[in-house]
């Protein structure tokens, strides 16, 4: 660890405003569950949680509140944290004008067209992923998604369970990859990596778990009878900016190019093809923006509440705690495992659970030598997991409502075949270096924080 961080002198009691925010958000949560309160753990905003968090921090560190203010935003104006918060502001106007111009249908009928009716189970667990990747947002793609996959389950006579769990299984999949999910923007920020090296290792820990799970979905989930699913009108044209976003990504062109450059696209194709005005272009751009509200005033708050307990030694303290269990680079990955799956079960938010985590996941790496780029796919990996699986989880609750109470999240859980299957990869990940041929291409020099 750096000189400067060695100075601060390790203090517990410095993690209490983070423990107020959990403990409200996830108590307040649990309440509203035992009332039957729909989505309960998505109704107490986070951002105003944290709030409390830290009108605790200025109450119990010493110093004037001049001097406290100061340090909160000082934390808040830490460049990864504005940065990952432009990037929010980026990807939200993308998705916004990409769907109002016919994307997301586009893309979903795309893939019903090609994809051969017997074999529909599979085929939507592979819309899923693609549209989820596209658009990165795991609930957009099931809102999308998931009326097509029950009504077309209900007429082929299929499990209706396991057309759910294929539906959340994919959108989670491209949750985890898309380079414009919020967990891959907090999880690439927070460790200060390049999102196409996180996308490159993380790619090849979670394909053999994603082809499993298709393959297990193309045997098992055969229908009782053929589905017509009619004539399925697209232009594969308004698929494109998804497809541009992606491959730039990948290539590596900054990420504000890419973003920016999708929006212009997506809403000449929109404005060329009559779906949206010019002014419905500039204003789909600003409801992006407004989309994104939550999770932007979440990472400032949380950006300059993290600030404030590291300086007062709460960071150093879990560090300090942690270091007495790790004995080597592996047990260090295993702890930042355990550290980002505890966090999405406390919290039922994947984004929140990487923003929480990551400064002490990426202490861990500073000391143990551990590559940010496998950091950042641990983290976004297991929290994509979880939330994938938890019964509270915004993700299956929304997939089970849809079906009108024909299925419960207990119903769904050993169907959850990607996510199992993903844990299966990601823990052999650990002990067989499968995925790391981006690491071993372009070590890390862990001196100047990036790859060689």
């Amino acid at each position: 660890m750096n000189e400067k961080s060695n100075k601060i002198k390790s203090n517990g009691y410095a993690l209490i405003p983070f423990i107020v925010f959990i403990v409200l958000y996830l108590g307040v949560g649990i309440v509203l569950q035992m009332r039957g309160v729909d989505m309960a753990f998505y109704q107490f905003p986070a951002p105003v949680a944290i709030i409390v968090g830290i009108v605790v921090a200025f109450a119990m560190f010493k110093g004037s509140i001049d001097e406290k203010f100061t340090m909160f935003v000082s934390g808040c104006a830490d460049e990864n944290i504005l940065t990952m918060c432009f990037i929010y502001l980026f990807a939200g106007a993308f998705a916004s004008v990409a769907s109002s111009m016919g994307g997301v249908d586009a893309t979903v009928n795309l893939g019903l067209s090609v994809i051969p009716a017997q074999y529909i189970t599979a085929g939507m667990f592979v819309i899923a992923s693609f549209l989820a990747v596209s658009t990165g947002s795991s609930m957009g793609t099931i809102s999308a998604i998931g009326p097509i996959a029950i009504a077309t389950a209900d007429k082929a006579g299929l499990s209706l369970s396991l057309m759910v769990a294929a539906v959340v299984g994919g959108a989670m999949f491209g949750d985890n990859l898309s380079i414009i999910s919020d967990t891959t923007i907090a999880a690439t920020r927070t460790q200060g990596c390049e999102m196409r090296d996180k996308f490159k290792v993380n790619f090849f820990i979670a394909l053999p778990a994603a082809i499993l799970a298709f393959v297990l979905l193309f045997f098992l989930g055969k229908p009782e009878s053929i589905v017509d699913t009619g004539a399925l009108e697209f232009n594969f044209i308004k698929v494109f900016p998804y497809v541009f976003v992606l491959v730039m990504a990948v290539i590596g062109f900054n990420v504000f190019l890419t973003l920016g450059s999708g929006v212009i696209i997506a809403g000449i194709i929109g404005i060329a093809y009559g779906d949206i005005t010019p002014l419905g272009f500039v204003q789909n751009i600003y409801s992006g923006f407004t989309s994104m509200t939550e999770i932007f005033l979440l990472s400032l708050f949380t950006g300059g509440l993290a600030h404030m307990v590291t300086k007062n030694g709460g960071l150093q303290w879990v560090l300090e705690k942690i270091q007495n269990l790790i004995k080597g680079k592996r047990s260090a990955e295993l702890g930042i495992t355990a550290l980002a799956s505890v966090a999405d079960m406390a919290t039922a938010n994947n984004t929140i659970a990487i923003i929480i985590t990551g400064p002490i996941a990426k202490g861990i790496c500073e000391k143990y030598h551990v590559d940010p780029r496998r950091s950042a796919s641990l983290l976004d990996i297991w929290t994509c997991i979880f939330q994938g699986f938890i019964p509270y989880g915004a993700q299956v609750l929304l997939a089970c409502s849809l079906t009108g109470g024909a299925t419960s999240p207990l119903s769904l859980f050993p169907l959850l075949w990607y996510q199992q299957l993903l844990a299966l990869f990601t823990i052999i990940s650990l002990f067989v270096p499968f995925a790391d041929s981006v690491i071993k291409k372009r070590p890390w020099n862990f001196k100047e924080w990036k790859a060689e």
